[in-house]
């Protein structure tokens, strides 16, 4: 392999890390209540089902009749008190109402004081993220600095790269960065 395709392959691989840490960062928003109903606050809830837990998205529908109101139709009537009873052990803190048909989560308005602790925990979730990106720049340093000890690639080329590795750094911790005003926005929003 030449020295190019080396660095290259080891920046991509960075570049595929830091895609999935943006990725996972904003999974972990959509988690994120902000007072409006949206299926992303428990579809990945996980339900015991047959004596396996299953993610909730695998034994119901979702519908949003309304702005507050959720929706929860099981493909599987037997699996209604289990989803029922998931959705109380959950961190959502809302009672699931429950017809014998359907389940119906109704979200409250949040109050002031629960916006700037969801808006608390969003800054959390970002930092992580921001950590996973720094992580995959670290790794993607030391595959380079392994690269130059063993003589593969020049210390010049091991800083070219080192350089584009910060740029790209750079751009997707500004990206968590753009995705956090959204969501802070999305939550302070009444």
């Amino acid at each position: 392999m030449t020295d190019d395709t080396l660095v290259g392959a080891a920046i991509d691989d960075c570049r595929d890390h830091m895609a999935k840490a943006i990725t996972h960062t904003q999974a972990e928003f959509g988690a994120v209540r902000t007072g409006r109903a949206t299926p992303a606050l428990v579809e990945k809830l996980r339900v015991e089902y047959y004596g396996s837990e299953v993610p909730l998205q695998q034994l119901a529908g979702f519908q949003v009749p309304e702005a507050r109101l959720l929706v929860i139709t099981p493909y599987d009537k037997s699996s209604l008190k289990a989803i029922e009873r998931a959705i109380e052990k959950s961190d959502l803190g809302i009672n699931p109402s429950n017809d014998g048909t359907v389940i119906r989560l109704t979200f409250p308005q949040l109050t002031e004081e629960r916006r700037k602790d969801l808006v608390k925990v969003v800054h959390q979730r970002a930092e992580d993220g921001r950590i996973a990106v720094r992580n995959a720049r670290r790794a993607a340093r030391k595959d380079l600095e392994a690269l130059e000890k063993d003589g593969d690639i020049s210390s010049d080329e091991l800083e070219r790269a080192e350089k584009e590795l910060d740029k790209i750094t750079h751009d997707y911790v500004a990206e968590i960065d753009r995705m956090v005003q959204h969501k802070e926005q999305e939550l302070l929003e009444v």
